[in-house]
């Protein structure tokens, strides 16, 4: 029996906002994906990652876990000596779940009570953010566990505040001239010092003061607009968004992007925002006219996620 496959997940809205309190929206992303599988490991891939499994293994170990929650680490330690590596091709420090996805894989296969998406309630799925959040926690220090949710669930998910998440529907696709789109930075982002940057800049009254009053409105409005589908607000929150984020956001923005990020400001061509964690990675991308955009951002590489 083949194990299923986990996709890559995006933080459309909400980066670091959440960490404040502000809502989120978040949605899997299947052109990257992970899946479990049994090997000989007699390449380098392979064997680092069944090494990290074990690794990883011993930290679960150790870790205490509600009743109902509890994974067989044993079985999976049984399964790392016969050859376990997650075969994925979710690129790390993009910002887009690498760790989530195998957090939510082995998850899915090692706990001992089984849950189908379809039927898990908002309140289970409180429940399950916070075990996934103890679970990734492995990888960042910290971790909310919201990425590991989205891979699990492998649907689009609103983050209504810290303690409260619900599945959400969001807008069909339409082969419109508008795109939400990534844009490679060319360069890995380390979660674990951009989120110290934020700790540090959280000391600041000023900088508080302006991440609740101005960049969680927007992002707020952002959300709202773009479940609504109504695009003229959602474009005028959304340059404010980016306009707040290159001024108070600057150690997370890639430096080879600075450049493109204001040209998008200043030419209402595009609009960039943070995918993540930033500082490296992808950055998220959105336009009314994706040709006009896309000649504009010539020699980055792209890719399309949202036609409208």
């Amino acid at each position: 029996m083949t194990n299923p496959l986990f996709y890559a997940k995006i933080l459309l809205f909400g980066e670091y906002g959440i960490i404040e309190d502000s809502q989120g929206l978040t949605l899997p992303y299947s052109f990257y994906k992970g899946t479990l599988k049994f090997s000989d490991l007699d390449n380098d891939f392979e064997k680092k990652s069944n090494q990290s499994l074990e690794k990883y293994s011993n930290y679960l170990l150790d870790l205490e876990l509600p009743v109902e929650y509890k994974l067989d680490v044993n079985s999976f330690k049984n399964d790392i000596a016969k050859g376990l590596f997650f075969d994925s091709n979710i690129p790390q420090g993009y910002g887009v779940g690498s760790s989530g996805a195998l957090v939510a894989a082995i998850f899915e296969k090692y706990s001992f009570t089984k849950r189908e998406p379809d039927t898990i309630s908002k309140n289970e799925l409180k429940d399950l953010k916070m075990i996934f959040g103890q679970l990734e926690s492995y990888f960042h220090g910290k971790s909310s566990g919201i990425d590991p949710l989205i891979c699990f669930m492998n649907l689009p998910i609103l983050i209504e505040s810290k303690d409260s998440v619900d599945k959400v529907s969001i807008p069909a696709e339409e082969l419109g001239k508008g795109a939400i789109f990534l844009i490679d930075s060319g360069t890995i982002g380390e979660t674990g010092p951009m989120i110290q940057i934020f700790f540090e800049k959280l000391k600041n009254e000023g900088f508080r003061k302006t991440l609740k009053e101005e960049f969680i409105r927007y992002n707020n409005a952002c959300i709202d607009a773009f479940l609504r589908k109504d695009m003229n607000p959602f474009f005028k929150n959304l340059k404010k968004l980016s306009v707040w984020a290159y001024e108070h956001f600057r150690p997370m923005i890639p430096e080879n992007l600075f450049n493109i990020w204001k040209k998008g400001i200043d030419s209402n061509a595009y609009y960039l925002k943070l995918c993540g964690s930033g500082g490296g990675g992808y950055i998220l991308g959105f336009s009314k006219d994706y040709e006009k955009a896309e000649k504009m951002l010539e020699g980055f590489h792209k890719e399309v996620i949202y036609r409208f």
